[in-house]
């Protein structure tokens, strides 16, 4: 990768390092961001960061790195409800913010960040992993080419079993919901392909895995969604289930286009689409591109994807331009999840109007 000029590189600080080390290790792959600091309470995470980024500034004080003037992007991966907290600081003290996927998970989260953001001016990217993941971004080049046509009908998935991530994150049983941990994930692939969603009808179901743990709300969903102008997808989610990977990777996109159908896989690399005459191509680039999004390791780890998201949005705050989804979209993904959330608890569809309302939203153009 060529070098880049001091001045065309942003640092990123990074709060919350089990999952943000990934960040701070897959920035090597960034030519206009780089790795400047990392914060975490965990003393044990500071020390495996420590070794695995040696001279990399480390700290327990959230205020102290973000005093550090080498530090113009923070990235926040603390849990879920936290996000809100953190990203307000953040703007307060005058950075730009990348905050993993889901950017709150709280009406009153989400109305605070919009505030902050309208005082402070600071701009913010939702890091929505599977949008630039390979096959997502091949499929999406596709589509805006023109060569599936338009978007009338998408489905969208993702399922995985959740023991270990319980194990993991505690706090995810009972601060939280299944609609706002995995199934940020396939709405958002619906926001993006379908745009403003007026109505949505959900369902909701509680495992035996989510019982044997005290959920109290749901781990599976199905999600049938009504775009503004029309256009119709469904979104599925469980998180309960024994997996069958073979058949279904975790995430998974269909877009179905006028002049042809795409679909999109993670964990797997796979982009499969009907050509123009018909043909089914296949296209398969996980060898090629392994290093890149897994470092060689396991699948699963986002190295790849972000060290995409942070190099797009390094590159829009540098040239002003824009990334997605930036802070508009990400409220209106919110507010997506937020409806599906009552209409499952509630048994009615929700209109997302009702959730933008409430929060302060403006209607949102899709653009």
């Amino acid at each position: 990768m060529a070098a880049v000029p001091a001045a065309r590189r942003l640092g990123v600080g990074v709060i919350g390092l089990h999952e943000g080390r990934t960040l701070l290790i897959g920035l090597e792959r960034s030519a206009h961001a780089f790795a400047a600091a990392g914060c975490d309470l965990d003393a044990a995470k500071l020390e495996q960061t420590r070794r695995e980024l040696p001279g990399l500034f480390l700290t327990a004080d959230y205020a102290e790195m973000l005093r550090r003037p080498d530090v113009g992007i923070v990235a926040v991966y603390t849990p879920d409800p936290l996000h809100a907290r953190h990203v307000i600081q953040a703007f307060e003290a005058g950075k730009d913010v990348i905050c993993t996927k889901p950017l709150v998970n709280s009406a009153d989260g989400a109305r605070a960040v919009l505030e902050a953001a309208r005082r402070t001016g600071r701009r913010l990217l939702v890091g929505q992993s599977t949008r630039y993941f390979e096959p997502f971004l091949r499929q999406r080049a596709a589509f805006e080419r023109g060569d599936f046509g338009a978007a009338e009908v998408i489905e969208a998935h993702y399922v995985h079993r959740m023991d270990w991530f319980y194990d993991k994150s505690p706090w995810a049983i009972g601060e939280t919901d299944w609609v706002f941990l995995g199934m940020s994930h396939p709405l958002d692939l619906a926001v993006w392909y379908l745009g403003a969603i007026r109505e949505v009808h959900a369902y909701g179901r509680t495992t035996e895995l989510g019982r044997s743990r005290g959920l109290p709300g749901f781990d599976a969903y199905v999600v049938n969604l009504l775009a503004e102008d029309g256009r119709i997808g469904r979104a599925f989610g469980h998180y309960g289930l024994e997996e069958l990977p073979g058949a279904r990777n975790a995430i998974e996109l269909i877009l179905y286009g006028s002049r042809g159908t795409s679909q999109a896989q993670y964990h797997d690399m796979r982009h499969r689409y009907t050509a123009a005459d018909g043909t089914e191509v296949t296209e398969d680039p996980l060898y090629a591109l392994r290093h890149w999004y897994f470092r060689s390791e396991v699948h699963g780890m986002h190295y790849g994807e972000f060290a995409n998201y942070a190099e797009a949005f390094a590159r829009a705050l540098l040239a002003g331009g824009r990334a997605r989804p930036e802070l508009d979209e990400g409220i209106e993904v919110f507010c997506v999840m937020e409806a599906v959330r009552r209409s499952a608890r509630e048994g009615r569809s929700v209109r997302v109007a009702e959730v933008r309302a409430e929060i302060g939203a403006p209607p949102w153009t899709g653009a």
